[in-house]
């Protein structure tokens, strides 16, 4: 819970700094923002270049509006209602259909594909290739193989691994089939291709599914085809023809109904040809056996009559056998869907020609849709169904009517013939036979004639067939790639360059805990700040001496300068200095503390407090003496314990003594008070090093002793939350005027503004001039590999090369 309440305290903060704040604090990460676009723009570049290159073909068709212009029954629009809207949607299936992208890839011969190889991504030489390859048979028509054509040189090639070598034009076998290569240009020595040959239904189905298609406008029926690959031409080609693909589909859709009609001229042309050549044979030899040569002038009136009547009847005969089989045709259930109904152009009437037409119409629209792959329980295709259902009962009613009057006229014509007949028996016998023969030839002849108008009739129709579409712009090959957009790579590439370190950097801010900037305490809480203590690269402990004037030991002076605001009684002052928990550099600014008092000219001594991890006297580099603990106990006096810091005036140490095994139960002693009492005869600043107060109570106990408290925090060391247990020591006076000290301050990246540096010493300020001293930092683990390996005499020996 206190964590997650910190984080929200984190984002708080953030929430609340101004935009200048911000700025200045993602400022100092301009290098790594600058590294970070660098990256992000070279693996970029090496996207844009190694990655397969996509490009885009895109036409444009018109769809015709299949309705007949100036058709004033409305019987289509009562049945079917207004469809355009559906038909141009099963025209877009059609388009995207695998059946009409297999025409396509038989047309373009896409089941063998092209690859150069490269050396990092392969390219696809698709129509440039200096080869192509013929199959001319297959060990499996229904698997996908690959071939490695290596050239040797121009002439000469290897497939895969195998050692023989081949030429072009030379057949070639292996598990796959037999081939032949055949040569279009030059091929580099080195070069390599593979070669792949997949089925065509495999490639049609891939290639139809990147198919799109879609109105140019809302509304109108310009449709735009527009499919992606990886060769520009490729994709063109694959635009175009599948756009004329799908004009020769409708053209051969709208001709099956005329087709048919066709073959069923031709199958009675031809049967009647037969019938013709037999009873003119035989007609021929009765003429010759009978010397029956001139018989017109026999004849007569009767024989006209008689002929006209019975050319009627068999006139009615061909249309009722024709009225029966589309009868038949339309009952059984086997045609029910299967295929278009025959015209009845042969009976002449407009409306049942009519009502066929639409039903082939809604039979071949039917059709469409399933060849789209418009499942057969799509509402579309059931409504479908029931328009043909309701036409096909409208056209057997039309039939049974057009029956009823045929058997009637052939009823009337045969009795008319059969008077005709009986007045013709008066004839002699031959003379009948010869005109029954005659009059056989001449109505199959007539007959002959008619069907052979309707089969031109038919022919013309054919002929004059339209599309239901038109090309209006082909596909152009573009060497622009659509995809990778160069332009929107790189600005994603600089957004993300500029976005992750700073996306890291604010996670790293919201999840950070630790005490980080200035800004961090007095949001937390309003104990004064004393000052600030930067980070020291010295390996001693003791920084501050009479010649030093490195930046640590200046900021030492201010924080001295600084405590005479504090303390009421700066003739005698003593200094309590406490942390959170161990590792805060708390001896290290005891001992600092106490040495800029004595050079200040105050006698000093330095307590060593902190009895359980005493370092005050290791840090001056002294051994360890009897101290504070003899005391207590009695077996020795305070001024033989006091101990003179070499090299320094007027600053002595108090050392801890040997570590007893009740530390705050000896602190409670009364010699305590005493102790106290004559330190603060003998010298002007007593500076206590105590032990953390957020570990154990010693600080607490010996806080009624002290004039003042540095409570020490250091920088990304101490947590945000210990400042808590600073605000209310603070609050509820349990230390004496708590002030804190923040230690080890380093000018860490984004805190240069509204951190560290508020009284003008801030770290990292003024080095090169003549107020501080430089310190040097130590080398870098880098630095001292480079320092190691010389490198710069080694450049230096090479440039003089």
């Amino acid at each position: 819970m206190e964590e997650q309440q910190q984080i929200l305290s984190n984002k708080s903060e953030l929430g609340n700094l101004s935009l200048k704040d911000l700025f200045f604090k993602y400022l100092r990460f301009l290098p790594v923002f600058l590294l970070s676009v660098a990256i992000m723009l070279l693996l970029a570049f090496a996207y844009l270049r190694y990655t397969t290159r996509i490009f885009s073909a895109t036409g444009t068709m018109l769809l015709v509006n299949k309705e007949p212009t100036g058709r004033t029954d409305k019987v289509e629009d009562i049945l079917g209602g207004s469809n355009r809207s559906q038909s141009i949607q099963s025209d877009i299936e059609i388009l995207k259909s695998k059946q009409l992208m297999e025409r396509v890839v038989d047309r373009l011969n896409l089941q063998v594909s092209y690859m150069a190889k490269g050396k990092i991504k392969d390219f696809n030489v698709y129509n440039q290739g200096p080869f192509s390859l013929e199959v001319f048979k297959l060990s499996d028509s229904l698997r996908s193989f690959s071939m490695k054509v290596s050239f040797i040189d121009a002439e000469q090639f290897r497939i895969n691994t195998e050692s023989t070598v081949f030429k072009p034009g030379q057949l070639f076998q292996n598990q796959h089939g037999i081939f032949r290569i055949n040569k279009r240009a030059p091929a580099g020595a080195g070069s390599e291709y593979e070669v792949t040959w997949r089925p065509a239904e495999s490639v049609a189905g891939a290639l139809a599914g990147g198919v799109k298609v879609q109105p140019k406008t809302p509304g109108t029926s310009i449709l735009t085809v527009t499919i992606q690959s990886t060769n520009a031409q490729m994709a063109a080609d694959i635009v175009n023809h599948l756009m004329i693909q799908y004009d020769t589909l409708t053209v051969e859709e709208n001709n099956h109904s005329t087709d048919q009609m066709l073959g069923f001229i031709n199958d009675r042309l031809s049967d009647m040809n037969s019938e013709l050549d037999s009873l003119q044979l035989r007609f021929l030899k009765y003429k010759q056996t009978n010397n029956l040569f001139d018989v017109e002038k026999q004849l007569g009136e009767y024989f006209q009559k008689y002929t006209e009547a019975d050319k009627q009847a068999v006139e009615q005969q061909f249309k009722l056998n024709l009225a029966d089989y589309l009868d038949t045709y339309l009952r059984s259930k086997q045609n029910e869907y299967s295929e278009v109904t025959p015209t009845a152009l042969t009976l002449e009437d407009a409306t049942l020609n009519e009502m066929i037409g639409l039903y082939n119409k809604f039979q071949l629209d039917r059709q469409a849709m399933l060849d789209g792959n418009v499942p057969a329980t799509n509402p579309l295709v059931k409504e479908a169904e029931g328009q043909i259902e309701k036409i096909r009962e409208k056209i057997l009613e039309n039939l049974n009517s057009i029956r009823l009057n045929f058997n009637s006229s052939i009823n009337i014509l045969k009795s008319r013939s059969n008077t005709e007949q009986i007045k013709l028996q008066e004839l002699p016998y031959k003379l009948k036979e010869y005109v029954e023969m005659e009059r056989q030839i001449n109505t199959k002849l007539a007959l002959y004639s008619l069907l052979e108008g309707k089969r031109e009739e038919a022919a013309i129709t054919r002929a004059s067939t339209l599309s239901n579409s038109k090309v209006l712009d082909r596909a152009l090959a573009s060497n622009v790639p659509v995809k990778p957009n160069k332009r929107t790579i790189q600005i994603l590439a600089i957004l993300v360059g500029l976005g992750l370190p700073a996306l890291i950097i604010f996670v790293a801010e919201v999840l950070n805990d630790k005490i980080n900037t200035r800004f961090d305490i007095e949001k937390l809480t309003q104990t004064p700040i004393l000052g600030e203590i930067g980070h020291s690269f010295s390996d001693n402990t003791m920084v501050v001496n009479k010649t030093s004037r490195t930046m640590v030991a200046e900021q030492f002076r201010i924080i001295r300068s600084n405590l005479q605001y504090v303390v009421n009684k700066p003739e005698k002052t003593v200094i309590l200095v406490t942390s959170s928990y161990s590792g805060e550099g708390k001896s290290f600014v005891s001992t600092n503390m106490a040495a800029v008092m004595a050079l200040a000219g105050r006698k000093t001594v330095i307590m060593e407090f902190d009895i359980r991890k005493p370092k005050v006297l290791s840090g001056l580099g002294m051994a360890k003496r009897p101290g504070i603990t003899n005391f207590l106990m009695g077996k020795a006096e305070l001024e033989e314990l006091i101990l003179p810091v070499p090299g320094y005036d007027n600053l002595f140490v108090l050392p801890c003594g040997p570590v007893p095994p009740n530390p705050s139960e000896m602190l409670l002693d009364k010699k305590i008070t005493e102790l106290f009492d004559r330190a603060g005869r003998l010298f002007e600043v007593v500076v206590i090093d105590t032990a953390p107060v957020g570990m154990v109570g010693d600080a607490l106990t010996l806080g009624k002793f002290a004039d003042c408290t540095l409570y020490l925090v250091r920088q990304g060391h101490t947590f945000k939350k210990q400042i808590v247990l600073i605000d209310e020591l603070y609050r509820d006076n349990k230390l004496p005027k708590v002030s804190i000290v923040i230690n080890d301050v380093k000018n860490k990246p984004g805190y240069g503004y509204y951190g560290y540096g508020r009284y003008g010493y801030g770290y990292g300020y003024g080095y090169g001039s003549s107020y501080y001293e430089e310190e040097k930092p130590p080398l870098s683990k880098f630095e001292k590999v480079i320092k190691k390996l010389n490198v710069v005499q080694w450049f230096r020996r090479f440039t003089r090369r």
